[in-house]
């Protein structure tokens, strides 16, 4: 991920930060979780979420002892960060990718661990539509030479889809494209 964002920002910290809490802003952390999963110091990420808040980027709200942080949707460049993130993890190329050369997919979904905003290295999309699986394979080991991730697929018709969304809605879940007139992504 460094290369994009790491350009721009300095901090290490700060860059998963808002991978994680502008990625998907419908999650939300607290200081030790988010100091554990970067495998830093609770001051560390104090320090950034302290910045952060300061610039009125991240909202927070007391829950018991702990005060949970989350992306501040009503930030003037919430829309930008939001662009930014997608573009550093590389979803927005793949999508483009499968749209563009794979015809006909209707909807695309981020699961488990980057629709929680956790950059773990392993994309893990659910593809709804008719999508030649040789091809995608194909696209797939092309773009994670370039994003230098792994990507994990999961080709679905619309009516697998809606017998396999029961299971789906259980784990994390972020639509990351949909069918419209325009191609782009959300």
């Amino acid at each position: 991920m460094g290369n994009i964002l790491s350009g721009i920002i300095g901090s290490k910290t700060r860059i998963k930060l808002l991978v994680r809490l502008f990625f998907n802003p419908d999650t939300h952390s607290y200081l030790r979780e988010l100091a554990s999963e970067f495998g830093v110091s609770t001051n560390a990420v104090r320090e950034e979420l302290n910045q952060l808040s300061q610039a009125d980027l991240l909202t927070s709200s007391k829950n018991g002892r702990q005060i949970h942080y989350a992306a501040n949707r009503n930030h003037p460049l919430f829309p930008e960060l939001r662009s930014m993130v997608r573009k550093a993890i590389g979803v927005d190329q793949i999508i483009d990718s499968v749209v563009t050369r794979l015809g006909d997919l209707e909807s695309a979904y981020l699961i488990d661990d980057y629709a929680e905003g956790k950059d773990t290295g392993i994309i893990d999309l659910v593809l709804v539509g008719n999508i030649d699986p040789y091809h995608l394979n194909d696209l797939s080991r092309k773009t994670e030479r370039y994003i230098n991730r792994k990507i994990r697929s999961l080709v679905l018709t619309r009516e697998e889809f809606d017998n396999f969304q029961e299971s789906l809605e259980k784990r994390p879940m972020v639509m990351v494209w949909e069918e419209s007139n325009s191609s782009t992504p959300h």
